[in-house]
């Protein structure tokens, strides 16, 4: 889960809102341009860090990040879905 203590949260609003607003400007490359944003930092942590633990940390982070994704975001998106038009049958 995401959860961070709020004053940890307002240290990233700045970055992470101007990351939104970048990555908005090419919506059409959006999964590109954030894969190349997250593949960055990524690479740089591991530079500072050069470690199983920490490859493993972040690929942990990746994989629960997809995760979460999906149980906050898409799965409600999914089941209004299925309201308006039907389920498969």
């Amino acid at each position: 889960m995401p959860y961070i203590v709020k004053e940890k949260r307002e240290r990233f609003e700045l970055v992470v809102s101007n990351l939104v607003a970048y990555l908005q400007e090419d919506i059409e490359n959006v999964a590109g341009n954030l894969n190349y944003v997250v593949t960055v930092v990524f690479k740089r942590l591991i530079a500072a860090d050069k470690r199983y633990k920490t490859m493993n940390d972040l690929i942990g982070a990746l994989e629960c990040c997809k995760l979460e994704l999906y149980r906050r975001v898409i799965s409600p998106y999914e089941d209004t879905a299925i309201e308006c038009n039907g389920d498969v049958e």
